[in-house]
């Protein structure tokens, strides 16, 4: 390996450089939607609600069975979740269009370059078969 090989930074990925241009309201959308759909926000609702219940049922009820005000927040929960999973697909939309572009232009690149070698090895067999032939004709002509 040569001192200049070890200093060369790896280049980046696409996905480095597209994340350095998201929004601060991208990047929030993002980070919800990876919170909401894991496990530890799930079991944190479930808590959530559970105590809620528990309090009002045993505690100070400052929202009594049924629980209208903690339905009127599941309700707007429920909106603003669908509101940042629609901003977080569409941006992953354009993320999946984005790639899916590199990857024709990569294997259009790919193709021209195979096209190439094949011309070459063409050539090549070619060579070889006319070179075959003038080696067969010194052949017959050297006496033995």
């Amino acid at each position: 390996m040569t001192p200049q090989s070890s200093r060369r930074t790896p280049p980046r990925t696409w996905h480095e450089k597209s994340t350095e241009r998201l929004t601060r309201g991208e990047r929030a959308a993002d980070t919800l939607r990876n919170s909401m759909g894991s496990w530890p926000f799930v079991g944190g609702f479930l808590l959530f609600m559970v105590l809620w219940a528990a309090v009002n049922e045993f505690g100070a009820a400052w929202d009594p069975y049924p629980f209208i005000l903690l339905n009127l927040f599941l309700s707007m929960l429920a909106g603003l979740q669908g509101a940042i999973l629609l901003i977080a697909a569409k941006r992953q939309d354009a993320i999946a269009a984005a790639l899916a572009q590199h990857d024709f232009d990569t294997n259009l690149a790919a193709k021209a370059d195979i096209e190439a070698v094949l011309s070459i090895n063409r050539a090549q067999s070619e060579m070889l078969a006319e070179l075959r032939t003038i080696v067969d004709r010194l052949e017959r002509g050297r006496p033995r």
